[in-house]
């Protein structure tokens, strides 16, 4: 009771953002765990606050301002400087006023999967730095951290303390008999479920969702929550002032069933919240399902789970309307999406550290649709990942190419219909409610990096290329696409940033110009706006009357007014146009 008493006479104006009671907290594990291990969960986190200085107030506003840039923390590189003061001073130069948040990937020990395995939660890998240089880039820009709570790497000490019977870890991880059945389990991956580990108890088999090296964590041991709890508030002390989520829909097990969005896991998130309310108001939880659109915004629609959720049917939606020139399916699923509760928001991107999800789409993209996309994606140097199904067979999961080059053939690669197409894309995502993200290497254009698919022997690594910072500083000031693409994106931040209707939590309406545009009307602080986007190679005119009511309207992308007597526009071919009133 000391920390409690101690927290209310610490928290800076604790009515207003409405803190959970200690044992609102308790209810929220007491189905999962029942009472006493309940009680010292929430016990043991408070306590935990103490030792990292909580409870901290986040002030990040989110609006049309806001935006999170995804990017690993090596992913420019300068000899003999740590990666993340290289990256720090490329900000610095080139970003500061255009990018608010960074999502900095996992920057953590690991063993594999590019820092996803993580080995140690509680340090920075030492060849991208330490801690002050993740405070550094802290200081301009609020930062998103991962939590990689599903798994953990076998080459960790946890695992080492499994295999050695002793704590912390030896009821970390879960057994299964290689004989049970669990035809039922959805897969995200084609690789076996169980991985097997000789131990000094003999021959085990742990499920493994994700690689035999990414081993599940067993959250049904309260004591594994407990963990998390302190490397959550860790990470809050350390700046994070978003927690991505990372697979966070396979938490919870139940074995005979599918083992993915289990009431128990969406439970797990709604108390992380309450916590976060609790102790780090402002902090924002961000979930990462991709899985079938439905499910992905069932953490969102409740209002007391994710603040955010990943958009995952919004990248190959938007390749498919700009590759067919038709933007029907798009604007039919962007007219169904629901209005979130208030402080809920989509996370709008079409690139990330790995490839374009294909689950999303899988009740909204017709199968020729998506079989199209697989093959442009073979056709332009790509790769498919693939899933095992229940039947045994494998179904295409990921497609694992770089989003610049999915938009174009080998003989428009780097022209400016190419460059328009590009750009239209990330527009779309800008333009729609919610938070945009853009990917480093969609900032940049970067090209497919086949010779690290070569060298790792993975897919997802041929779009996670490594700049060398001298490289890319020459490339960005000379006239490449790289600039090109990197000052059209830069300039359209800058546009959405002052525009009031293009915030998070303005009002959205699907406006039916035809297949050839995906349009939509947003309205909101005093601004109507009507973001315009031709998806096709051939101009397109649009009438006077569907403009916003307005003595002169603006195209704010182009700084111009609509004028004359008829005040219709044509876009040139993949032209985004944003009209004002």
């Amino acid at each position: 009771m000391l920390a409690q008493t101690l927290f209310c006479k610490r928290m800076p104006d604790a009515s207003s953002h409405k803190p959970a009671p200690r044992q609102t907290l308790i209810d929220w594990l007491d189905p999962l765990y029942g009472e006493a291990a309940a009680t010292d969960c929430v016990d043991r986190a408070a306590n935990a606050a103490l030792r990292h200085g909580l409870p901290i107030e986040s002030t990040t506003p989110i609006d049309q301002a806001f935006n999170v840039m995804i990017t690993y923390g090596d992913i420019v590189q300068r000899p003999g400087e740590a990666p993340l003061a290289t990256l720090k001073a490329f900000m610095a130069e080139n970003l500061a006023d255009s990018i608010a948040s960074i999502h900095i990937l996992p920057f953590y020990p690991h063993s594999s999967d590019d820092g996803f395995s993580v080995m140690d939660y509680r340090a920075v890998d030492p060849q991208l730095g330490n801690w002050n240089d993740v405070a550094a880039l802290g200081d301009d820009h609020p930062l998103m951290f991962d939590l990689v709570l599903n798994h953990a790497s076998r080459k960790g000490q946890w695992f080492a303390n499994y295999l050695g019977d002793v704590d912390p870890g030896r009821d970390y991880f879960i057994e299964v008999e290689p004989d049970t059945d669990l035809r039922a389990v959805v897969r995200p991956r084609s690789t076996p479920l169980l991985a097997e580990v000789a131990t000094a108890r003999g021959t085990r088999h742990l499920w493994a969702t994700f690689s035999e090296d990414q081993i599940d964590l067993n959250f049904a041991n309260p004591m594994v929550l407990s963990e998390f709890i302190d490397i959550i508030f860790e990470y809050v002390a350390r700046g994070a002032r978003l927690l991505r989520l990372d697979a966070v829909a396979f938490l919870w097990k139940d074995i005979g069933g599918p083992c993915i969005h289990l009431p128990q896991t969406h439970r797990l998130i709604k108390f992380l919240r309450a916590l976060l309310a609790h102790y780090a108001p402002g902090v924002q939880l961000i979930t990462e399902t991709n899985v079938p659109h439905v499910e992905n915004i069932s953490y969102l629609v409740d209002g007391d789970e994710a603040h955010v959720a990943y958009q995952f049917a919004l990248p190959p939606l938007v390749a498919d309307a700009l590759l067919t020139g038709d933007a029907s399916t798009l604007s039919h699923w962007a007219r169904s999406l629901p209005a979130l509760p208030d402080g809920c928001h989509f996370l709008n991107f079409t690139a990330s550290h790995d490839g374009i999800g294909l689950r999303a789409v899988e009740s909204i993209l017709e199968a020729e649709s998506i079989e199209a996309l697989v093959d442009t994606v073979r056709e332009r140097g790509g790769f498919v990942s693939t899933r095992a199904v229940a039947d045994g067979s494998h179904k295409p999961y990921e497609l694992n190419i770089s989003y610049y080059d999915l938009l174009a053939d080998a003989a428009e690669r780097d022209t400016p219909l190419h460059i328009d197409r590009f750009v239209c894309s990330q527009a779309i995502a800008m333009a729609l409610a919610g938070i945009p993200a853009l990917y480093f290497h969609s900032l940049t254009a970067t090209h497919n990096d086949l010779s690290r698919v070569e060298e790792s022997g993975r897919y997802r690594t041929i779009n996670r290329r490594k700049w060398d910072a001298g490289e890319l500083e020459y490339q960005l000031a000379s006239q490449t696409h790289h600039a090109t693409v990197f000052n059209r994106l830069k300039h359209l931040l800058a546009v959405r940033a002052r525009q009031p209707a293009l915030h998070p939590d303005a009002a959205q309406t699907l406006v039916d110009l035809g297949p050839h545009l995906f349009a939509i009307q947003r309205r909101g602080n005093g601004q109507t706006l009507l973001a315009l986007h031709n998806v096709t190679d051939r101009p397109v005119k649009i009438a006077a009357h569907v403009l916003p009511e307005a003595r002169v309207p603006r195209n704010v992308v182009a700084s111009t007014e609509i004028s004359g007597s008829s005040r219709s526009i044509t876009l040139a071919p993949y032209e985004v146009a944003w009209i004002s009133d």
